[in-house]
């Protein structure tokens, strides 16, 4: 089994389309506590949402997937621009404002 999976990896996201004023940033906090990742969401002036998050490898997996499927129905995740980051967020996921 690859160590990887058991190491706390972070990822920078940028989500466009039909994300704000459709419970977006709610959602995805949801689907974060589910996963045990830590990080923060926040809305942009140009209509996309940020998303940091950090956790296991699996998990991110898991979390970016549902992403990337719209966490809410009212969602319409278009694009979906990812970087790995090297800062850890250890604790709690929140909305930044």
């Amino acid at each position: 089994m690859n160590n990887l999976n058991n190491k706390n990896q972070t990822v920078k996201m940028n989500a466009s389309g039909r994300v704000q004023g459709v419970g977006f940033r709610w959602a995805t906090i949801q689907i974060a506590q589910e996963l045990n990742i830590s990080g923060w969401v926040k809305n942009e002036r140009n209509g996309s949402v940020t998303i940091v998050a950090s956790g296991t490898n699996e998990n991110l997996e898991k979390f970016i997937s549902k992403i990337k499927n719209s966490p809410t129905p009212f969602a319409k995740v278009e694009n979906l621009h990812l970087n790995h980051i090297s800062k850890i967020v250890d604790k709690g996921f929140n909305v930044k404002y």
